[in-house]
């Protein structure tokens, strides 16, 4: 790994930059079947769901904008991977689900991605994966407890500025 000047703390470069470098490994890997790590979440999402999601769902569950969501789904449909659905209740929305194409692609994708993840962790043995999870633990655990909450989205429509609680704008 190299030393970026300016870096406010190396050990948290070589997480990023093992991070990406996985991403791009197992990305490589799922490129033999057409399918990428951010196609395969999406289509894990879908493929574990009881039910049909809302964009705005499988938005929130990936962490994306609702705009990225949008084209991701958009590729997935035209790949015949992923069907729009009418909502039953609201005719603005559609529910996503998957094809049978897409339930043969996820499977494949899952395939594809533990044989890759098994060769990129291949050298840790039983004992390291177990340090390295805890300590990955204890960061995840310190930014939870002392990140501030998300503010929740407003509904579609709804007023911003004060509510009238007393709590102010978005609390």
């Amino acid at each position: 790994m190299r030393d970026v000047p300016g870096s406010s703390d190396p050990l948290i470069d070589e997480m990023f930059a093992t991070t990406h470098r996985l991403r791009l490994f197992v990305d490589g890997r799922l490129a033999e079947k057409g399918t990428t790590v951010a196609r395969l979440r999406a289509l894990r999402f879908l493929a574990h769901s009881p039910e049909p999601l809302r964009m705005r769902d499988l938005s929130d569950m990936l962490g994306i904008a609702a705009r990225t969501a949008t084209s991701l789904v958009d590729a997935l449909e035209r790949d015949g991977l992923v069907v729009r659905l009418p909502h039953p209740s609201d005719r603005r929305s559609h529910l996503l689900a998957l094809t049978d194409a897409g339930r043969t692609c996820h499977q494949e994708a899952e395939d594809l991605d533990r044989e890759a993840l098994r060769i990129a962790t291949g050298a840790l043995s039983t004992e390291d994966r177990a340090v390295l999870r805890t300590l990955l633990a204890r960061i995840r655990d310190t930014v939870s407890d002392a990140a501030p909450e998300r503010p929740q989205r407003a509904p579609a429509g709804a007023p911003q500025g004060d509510d009238s609680s007393g709590r102010g704008p978005g609390r």
